[in-house]
């Protein structure tokens, strides 16, 4: 439900509506805009709880009008949030601009991420990606170097200068990987893990929820409700493609329309992953620049100091040269079309 305030209501009068709320063992969310202010009830109320609150509401001094969201999930919604939510962590600010994650898919040892933040950080970006705990298809799959592949993202992270991402699976670690990185990373695979959504959210560490293979755009807004419902606003979206037609040519089919689509819909950041959104690192650069047009915040890139020796995911790594090169095309693009707007 929201609340929408007269043009000019005062101060008093919104405040007598949030005590109202309140006093109904309802939170309030007080959604200021240009013109007039909004309040939010995030709470679930029945068809029969929803008839008095409007009409209750409606007699209150600098009250507007009563309306039902138009949408399942609330807190994700543009209705609730008008203006598009920045992420800042550590100075860099996701959702304004054009960031760009990169490294590697799994932490394999203390000179490799070093040479992976070097070549990040010399090429331009500002965020290091890692994986320290790895779901694997195979059980004899490299898993990767859980608490140790953690201490090792986050020291290069720190030598470099570079906000570090990388996933966690359970519940029960999320403590731990908030140790280490700046932002939890949660994988395609668990996006409807919603005992782990809850604690990721809990941890007020800045979420980077990735779309489920087979998830529409509502279950995707949905699970970021579920973060967001533990008072962390700091949700991040990627598409990093969805079940392909056809496995031949590309692991996944890049979803590019969802990014306009969860703009127009939320207020939350989106990010691409060309790299899991095609599968092949030679298909990545026109992705990635075709991320850019789309509109996203920016890109999750996967580069690897040496792809053919990586544990996992080699055939998607950009090599260190490939990635500077794909920081050059990005910049003359959007050079380029700064000048065309």
């Amino acid at each position: 439900m929201i609340i929408v305030m007269q043009v000019g209501a005062s101060q008093a009068q919104i405040d007598g509506v949030v005590g109202y709320l309140r006093e109904q063992g309802v939170e309030p969310i007080v959604l200021p805009g240009q013109d007039n202010t909004a309040i939010g009830v995030p709470a679930t109320l029945d068809a029969g709880q929803r008839v008095s609150f409007e009409a209750l509401i409606s007699t209150l001094p600098g009250v507007s009008k009563v309306t039902q969201t138009s949408h399942p999930y609330k807190l994700a919604s543009r209705e609730w949030h008008r203006e598009n939510h920045i992420v800042e962590v550590k100075g860099v600010r996701i959702g304004e601009g054009f960031v760009v994650m990169a490294g590697p898919c799994s932490v394999e040892s203390a000179d490799q991420m070093r040479a992976a933040a070097k070549a990040v950080k010399s090429a331009g970006a500002t965020i290091l990606r890692g994986g320290a705990f790895k779901p694997r298809t195979s059980p004899y799959a490299f898993q990767g170097l859980a608490a140790e592949g953690l201490q090792i993202l986050k020291q290069a992270g720190e030598e470099f200068g570079l906000v570090t991402i990388s996933e966690v699976m359970s519940p029960d670690m999320v403590g731990l990987v908030a140790e280490h990185v700046d932002i939890l990373q949660i994988g395609a695979r668990s996006m409807q893990n919603f005992p782990l959504l809850i604690e990721a959210g809990k941890s007020r560490k800045p979420v980077f929820l990735k779309r489920g293979p087979s998830a529409t755009i509502d279950e995707f807004l949905l699970a970021a409700e579920y973060v967001l419902s533990q008072n962390n606003p700091d949700v991040i979206l990627c598409e990093r493609g969805v079940m392909p037609l056809d496995r031949t040519y590309v692991r996944n089919t890049l979803d590019l329309a969802a990014v306009p689509v969860l703009q127009e819909h939320s207020h939350l950041p989106v990010i691409v992953d060309p790299s899991h959104g095609t599968g092949v690192a030679r298909y990545v650069l026109p992705m990635a620049l075709a991320a850019l047009v789309s509109g996203a915040s920016g890109v999750m890139v996967e580069m690897h100091p040496n792809p053919k020796e990586a544990l996992s995911d080699g055939s998607q790594a950009l090599t260190p040269e490939a990635f500077a090169n794909l920081m050059r095309e990005l910049d003359r693009l959007r050079s380029a079309w700064l000048v065309r707007a």
